[in-house]
């Protein structure tokens, strides 16, 4: 597999601060790095709404809102109309050195109460930044809800005001932004979970901040910034080198989950892909694929027979719980070969042992998935999604999909998948996504390679497809075609 573009670092809080009090040490003045900081957000104004005239920056107590006041002094300098809304009476600190000089330069601080945010044509959020992980409250919460009523544009300093920077939830009210401008380095919790409603667009403006002081310190993740290609085939190639996946699913009712994941592997270039599936069903999985090989298996002796011959299997798709499914896992969880499990049998990995098997293998949980899997509930996976991925991982070992916007990929890097829009949120989407990544697999990628490349494979897929066609109504099947395009670097 070709080598991608350095995907984009991901920083803790901490880790932030900790740069930059490195950097002060070292002699960096912070007023200075404030100044660049409100710069950035005064070129970025002018860049994205070059046609705004009116600019409210509502400031904060802290540092967060000492860029705004910077960032109002240059809007006004730059000629516009620019005017302050401060949250409490008094500033200290450095954000207290700017806004006395913002007050100096004639610049107008108005009381919350006697504003009307709608008359602004944009605003700047510069309430709390990265210093706030709770629920904001009383006149904080209040201005916050004044911004999202506006229903004007907002550009938000670092973070939008009430998102937690490190886990990505929002625990009350929050801005939502219309674009968020990052500082020093990109935060972590910008990039996944309830963040993904508040940030808008994002971007970094690094501020000529010290490379030697962020670089002591480790980033949490990385953001997934571009495809990964695969080699081109040799010419004499043929169906045996690219693998025989075997897919176990699709129990009464519930035969499309296999169908759909098994033409995915097939769409992904897997040379040969078979369902199992229950005998009487048999007959009719296949049909509009006659690529896909399907077999009726009701007892052991069918079952391992095939399974002596799976290079990879993933497993789980339509699977249900029943006796059958439970003779299907049985056999399954202790492979050696690359497996993806998905669905029911995560049910079953829960309940039946946790690192069984030697082969390589994906788990693909949805957060209510992963909830159960590690004995506590949807809300509080979804509150600290790096938490539980991590946590999903180092209890069951292989290499963690945790779906949901912002998709993580999890073994010893942690990946942040940007691509992916609400559309996805139909029934098959998981079904197409066990199919890609075991496709892959079946191929000969290791299960860190095919997670992540399955993942951004799938969310560009419905990304493609969302924005020519919309988000309602995309189906699962509609992802193929493009998900085959796109890995073979051409237009869908």
């Amino acid at each position: 597999m070709n080598a991608s573009p350095s995907p984009l670092p991901l920083y803790a809080v901490a880790a932030v601060r900790g740069a930059e009090q490195a950097a002060f040490a070292a002699g960096l003045s912070s007023l200075d790095l404030m100044e660049r900081a409100g710069i950035a957000l005064c070129d970025v104004l002018l860049r994205e709404w070059p046609r705004a005239r009116r600019v409210l920056v509502v400031c904060g107590p802290g540092n967060n809102g000492g860029d705004g006041w910077v960032a109002a002094r240059h809007l006004a300098a730059a000629g516009l109309d620019v005017r302050c809304v401060a949250l409490g009476d008094t500033t200290t600190g450095d954000a207290g050195h700017m806004r006395a000089r913002w007050q100096a330069a004639g610049g107008i601080v108005l009381s919350p109460v006697a504003v009307d945010f709608s008359e602004a044509e944009v605003i700047v959020d510069a309430l709390f930044g990265i210093g706030l992980s709770r629920a904001p409250e009383g006149e904080g919460a209040a201005l916050i809800a004044a911004i999202n009523a506006s229903g004007r544009p907002v550009l938000a300093a670092d973070v939008p005001s009430g998102v937690d920077a490190d886990r990505g939830q929002a625990p009350g009210l929050a801005v939502r932004a219309t674009r968020t401008l990052s500082f020093i380095a990109s935060k972590a919790g910008l990039h996944t979970g309830a963040a993904l409603d508040h940030v808008g667009a994002t971007e970094l403006a690094t501020l000529d901040f010290p490379g030697e002081a962020l670089g002591a310190f480790p980033p949490l993740a990385e953001r997934l910034e571009s495809l990964s290609t695969l080699p081109p085939r040799a010419r004499n190639a043929h169906k045996g080198d690219y693998g025989f996946l075997l897919v176990l699913g699709g129990n009464h009712g519930m035969a499309g989950a296999a169908r759909m994941a098994g033409e995915a592997a097939l769409r992904v270039g897997a040379g040969r892909v078979a369902v199992v599936t229950r005998a009487d069903q048999a007959g009719t999985l296949g049909m509009g694929c006659p690529e896909l090989m399907v077999h009726g298996v009701e007892d052991e002796r069918g079952l391992l027979r095939l399974l002596a011959q799976a290079s990879a299997v993933a497993i789980g798709p339509g699977l249900g719980r029943d006796a059958w499914a439970t003779l299907l896992w049985r056999h399954v969880r202790a492979l050696d070969v690359p497996r993806v499990i998905d669905a029911d049998a995560l049910a079953f990995l829960g309940h039946h042992g946790h690192r069984e098997g030697a082969g390589e293998r994906v788990l693909t949980p949805h957060p209510g998935e992963a909830a159960r899997l590690l004995d506590t509930d949807a809300r509080t996976v979804q509150a600290d999604r790096y938490q539980a991925v991590q946590a999903l991982r180092a209890r069951y070992g292989g290499t963690v999909v945790l779906k949901g916007a912002g998709t993580l990929v999890c073994d010893e890097t942690l990946s942040v998948c940007p691509d992916g829009n609400p559309g996805m949120a139909s029934a098959g989407m998981g079904d197409v996504l066990t199919g890609v990544i075991a496709g892959l697999l079946a191929q000969g990628l290791s299960a860190a390679a095919a997670a992540r490349l399955g993942v951004c494979l799938h969310a560009r897929a419905g990304d493609w497809l969302a924005a020519r066609q919309g988000e309602r109504g995309l189906l699962a099947s509609d992802l193929l075609p493009v998900v085959r395009a796109l890995l073979n670097g051409v237009s869908p």
